[in-house]
């Protein structure tokens, strides 16, 4: 049975929220290099079928891969009331919240290669999410950074000062 819009577990109705509703979702391409190595591997694993230790190996490497690539090919970012939720998918094993009320400063930027793609920290930059290009949303929470990579980052950054009740720079 198909899921309509207004039943989706991702979507919030805009009747529960004042001003804007926002969901967004990035695909990105890295996953693509995972799916590549995983048929690698398993014709690895077909050659060396008479060599059971090194099939396993290779079947465990394909199934670690593709779990990475189902897990980190987009990142939806949605407007959930008082928070911002990003979650990696199309499996969604990964999410991250965040209160609006928990933000000080935003501001449109972008990342750079030092910044990577993924969800990982970098010691003086701080955490980033992000699965494709270098546009993002810089949140500063305190004293800690949040980046966020999106291909809408100016319509995010504006939702995102909505719900914080203040405007803030813009890049």
């Amino acid at each position: 049975m198909a899921c309509r819009p207004e039943h989706s577990p991702y979507l919030v109705p805009a009747s529960t929220i004042t001003g804007m509703v926002y969901t967004h979702t990035q695909h990105g391409r890295w996953h693509y290099l995972f799916y590549t190595f995983i048929v690698a591997t398993l014709v690895g694993a077909f050659l060396a079928r008479s060599q059971p230790p090194v099939v396993a190996m290779n079947l465990a490497v394909a199934a670690i891969l593709a779990l990475c690539g189902l897990s980190f090919g987009s990142l939806m970012i949605s407007d959930e009331g008082d928070r911002l939720v990003l979650r990696f998918g199309p499996l969604p094993l990964v999410r991250k919240t965040i209160r609006y009320a928990d933000i000080t400063f935003v501001e449109v930027g972008r990342t750079s290669i030092l910044n990577g793609w993924g969800m990982h920290y970098t010691p003086f930059r701080g955490w980033t999410y992000n699965v494709w290009g270098f546009a993002c949303v810089k949140l500063t929470l305190g004293r800690k950074i949040i980046r966020v990579g999106t291909d809408d980052a100016d319509e995010l950054a504006k939702v995102i000062r909505e719900k914080m009740g203040r405007s803030g720079p813009s890049e």
